[in-house]
């Protein structure tokens, strides 16, 4: 039955990839010890070289997700609280004017919780700026000029805490907090306080540092537009900490693996980043970066119900509680920003045949 399984999942996978000439390349790893499956395929190639499982990825947004494990981790040091405002931990010149909304300045009131669930009310900076450097190659911005860019030439679209819209803007300012709070760069951050700790010796963050153990392929292209994402040499600057993690799909189980059993954060913080929640599309809730897939009968039967991190590359890292299973994948091109959470859908629908 498992073999049968395992098959359906890697034809359903290959024929995917196969019909889509977007995709130059894919990758999907499942793991579920209750039902004997562990599989770790790839499809495709980047440039002359084959597509192989064991290529690290560019994971897109899924990076959020350890940023808000990070901010987790020093909520339970103690270094802060998710009730906390922005202004403890931030400079006056990045906070001036940051969140004007219809003449009324709102910046003191935004907390560490509304930049970890999408409802601070600020615009999102990403877009525009990769608009902009699609078409200046060389077009390079830093972080904190990118969020004071966002505040110079975009509009907030609520106060704090009253509607609930996906914002790069939002996780830029929690990586600038959790420098302020460590004294460290993010990337170092990453690797002392996930990636050393739980041996992700194949991960490391886009264009900012290297894996603990050198890479035995190259990082899979990604594509936007038709154009190479590699190739975009000041990227890096405008992901940040909105999603810059770049692993195997190996170590990211090692991630996961360790977030739901309680080896990172507790499993009482892991409820909260789970639960204080809000809604982000009509069957997803949004928690401090953890997308759940909302039963609605019909629609979204309770057999789907799983939780884990989307990247707009067709990225995706999620948990099924009911088959105990982690599915990470990752089909490298924009165009799989909303295909690539529904072709997982379609794999646990094998899995709970």
């Amino acid at each position: 039955m498992e073999k049968e399984k395992t098959k359906r999942i890697e034809d359903l996978f290959r024929h995917q990839v196969r019909k889509d000439s977007k995709v130059k390349n894919a990758y999907l790893l499942v793991h579920s010890q209750k039902l004997d499956i562990h599989m770790n395929i790839a499809e495709g190639s980047t440039g002359d070289i084959p597509a192989n499982p064991d290529q690290p990825n560019y994971m897109a947004s899924v990076g959020k997700l350890f940023t808000a494990t990070i901010i987790s981790i020093l909520y339970e040091k103690g270094e802060l609280s998710f009730d906390d405002t922005i202004t403890d931990y931030l400079d006056e010149d990045l906070l001036k004017d940051l969140h004007v909304y219809k003449g009324i300045d709102y910046t003191h009131s935004i907390k560490i919780k509304h930049l970890l669930k999408q409802t601070s009310g600020l615009y999102d900076h990403f877009w525009p700026l990769l608009k902009k450097l699609l078409k200046e190659k060389e077009f390079n911005i830093s972080p904190r000029e990118a969020v004071i860019w966002g505040k110079n030439n975009l509009k907030p679209y609520a106060p704090p805490g009253k509607k609930t819209k996906y914002s790069d803007t939002n996780y830029h300012l929690l990586g600038l907090i959790i420098e302020n709070i460590t004294g460290k760069p993010f990337h170092e951050v990453l690797k002392d306080y996930i990636f050393v700790p739980l041996g992700m010796e194949n991960a490391s963050m886009y264009q900012y540092s290297d894996p603990i153990k050198k890479y035995d392929y190259p990082i899979a292209h990604f594509s936007i537009n038709e154009i190479i994402g590699n190739d975009l040499i000041n990227y890096a600057g405008l992901d940040y900490t909105g999603g810059g993690v770049v692993a195997t799909n190996e170590d990211l189980l090692i991630f996961m693996k360790a977030l739901v059993t309680g080896q990172i954060v507790s499993k009482d913080t892991l409820e909260k980043m789970k639960n204080d929640s809000s809604g982000l599309y009509m069957s997803i809730d949004y928690g401090y970066s953890i997308w759940q897939f909302r039963t609605i009968p019909v629609l979204m039967p309770e057999k789907y119900s799983c939780w884990g991190c989307v990247g707009v590359t067709g990225a995706f890292m999620f948990y099924h509680p009911k088959s105990d299973a982690y599915l990470i994948g990752n089909f490298n091109d924009v165009s799989y920003k909303s295909k690539g959470l529904r072709f997982m859908l379609k794999v646990i629908k094998e899995l709970n045949r």
